[in-house]
């Protein structure tokens, strides 16, 4: 079989990824390049960033190539009207009209409900900071593809502080936790047939630890969701913690199980 094309869309305005690199820190187009490399190198990847682009002319002539289109993270908020913000908005919806297949993660799910007429908003119940716990796969959850040989209670890497409220006319709920109810959908929109989820199984939990250190300023003074240096450190702790008993290919199943939904439709 050919190679797979695959769109990556990154999420981060590039002020942003800048400050990423100055740290140290992988962009999320390019842990989910690593992630996606590490099951399949027959794989051709492009990255795009509609917050970087004026229009989408040097993308759109050529769309229709590519098999599916994976949807990272970002630290926006939907609900906080901006340009960079309409742009990817609009973008996802000339992607409803010519990618069938969508993989959406955290933000991107988020750009892909609203996209859908669904809505976002903060999350009520709180934050996921680099963890989510007691993640729990619901009835209709079980047998999608989605979560083949998934465990039906599981921890993931997570970041977020809004979370879906009203989804898009006709999608299927997969998941929860008791801090976002809609952990996991499964909607189409135009053509396109979108997976998404709230956390990152794409992202390690080594990556989360080094942006809660890179974000420990805004978590504490603008966020407010710890007191200090101590409380942050002890939320490492735990997630450390995790790293050892989390295993990858477990972590990652459901990157995975999309590119085999991808091979089996290409």
């Amino acid at each position: 079989m050919k190679n797979l094309n695959l769109l990556v869309v990154e999420g981060n305005i590039q002020k942003e990824n800048d400050n990423f690199r100055k740290y140290g820190i992988q962009t999320h187009a390019e842990s989910l390049k690593d992630s996606l490399q590490y099951y399949s190198k027959d794989l051709n990847i492009d990255v795009f960033n509609p917050c970087s682009e004026k229009s989408f002319d040097k993308i759109l002539p050529t769309i229709k190539k590519y098999n599916g289109l994976i949807w990272g993270g970002s630290s926006l908020n939907i609900y906080n009207d901006c340009i960079e913000i309409r742009r990817q908005i609009a973008f996802m919806k000339e992607c409803f009209k010519n990618i069938k297949k969508i993989l959406a993660i955290c933000w991107g799910m988020q750009v892909a409900v609203t996209a859908a007429g669904g809505s976002v908003k903060k999350s009520t119940n709180g934050a996921h900071i680099g963890i989510a716990n007691d993640i729990e796969i619901n009835k209709d959850g079980i047998n999608h593809p989605l979560y083949k040989s998934k465990k039906k209670k599981f921890n993931s890497p997570a970041f977020n502080f809004d979370e879906v409220v009203t989804l898009p006319k006709g999608a299927l709920h997969l998941a929860s936790n008791k801090i976002n109810k809609i952990q996991s959908i499964h909607f189409k929109s135009g053509i396109s047939d979108i997976w998404g989820l709230q956390y990152h199984p794409e992202i390690t939990y080594h990556k989360m630890i080094t942006l809660i250190k890179f974000r420990k300023d805004r978590l504490i003074n603008d966020r407010r969701c710890f007191k200090d240096d101590k409380e942050i450190q002890e939320h490492i702790n735990f997630i450390e913690k995790e790293i050892k008993v989390s295993e990858k290919n477990s972590r990652m199943l459901e990157l995975r199980n999309w590119l085999d939904h991808l091979k089996s439709a290409a």
